[in-house]
């Protein structure tokens, strides 16, 4: 059934419209906090990663960082769909299906996913020094991207890598 909306209300219907020119994702892969919660909550976990001397530690939280900014641009640019669960959907690839531009991110972020995992599980040395500063830094610069794609104001961080 239709939405009724008075004569001349254009607004609701534009908004409409524009909800549903949105991609969908199954809704119980959906984020249930608000893209700027997400990007906070990045933002934090970029200054931890800077301030952690293990390589793992270092790693699995940009890591997370990054995760977390991925789901900020789900919030943003895709809505809910009834779906039934089926196997468990990658971040990633929901990423690169609901804003394309990202794909090469999902791709760099998606392939450092079990190192993550390993890094979690308090295995040493599953990350060098060098792949753990480096990861932290593309997650820094990929939360900017986020952050300015969803038209966000961004601010680089002031960070100082722990000695």
């Amino acid at each position: 059934m239709a939405r009724m909306h008075k004569p001349g209300s254009v607004a609701p219907i534009v908004a409409e419209r524009a909800t549903a020119e949105l991609p969908t994702i199954p809704a119980h892969v959906m984020p249930h906090r608000s893209a700027h919660e997400l990007l906070a909550l990045a933002r934090r976990g970029l200054i931890e990663a800077a301030e952690t001397r293990s390589d793992g530690q270092r790693y699995a939280t940009a890591h997370l960082a990054a995760l977390r900014a991925a789901a900020a641009v789900l919030v943003s640019r895709a809505r809910p769909t009834p779906a039934r669960r089926r196997r468990p959907t990658n971040v990633w690839a929901l990423l690169s299906a609901v804003a394309p531009e990202l794909s090469q991110w999902a791709d760099r972020f998606a392939a450092g996913a079990a190192k993550r995992s390993a890094a979690e599980a308090g295995i040493l040395r599953v990350v060098s020094a060098v792949e753990a500063d480096d990861l932290r830094a593309d997650a820094e610069r990929f939360v900017a991207v986020v952050e300015l794609s969803l038209g966000l104001p961004h601010q680089p961080l002031i960070t100082a890598r722990a000695s």
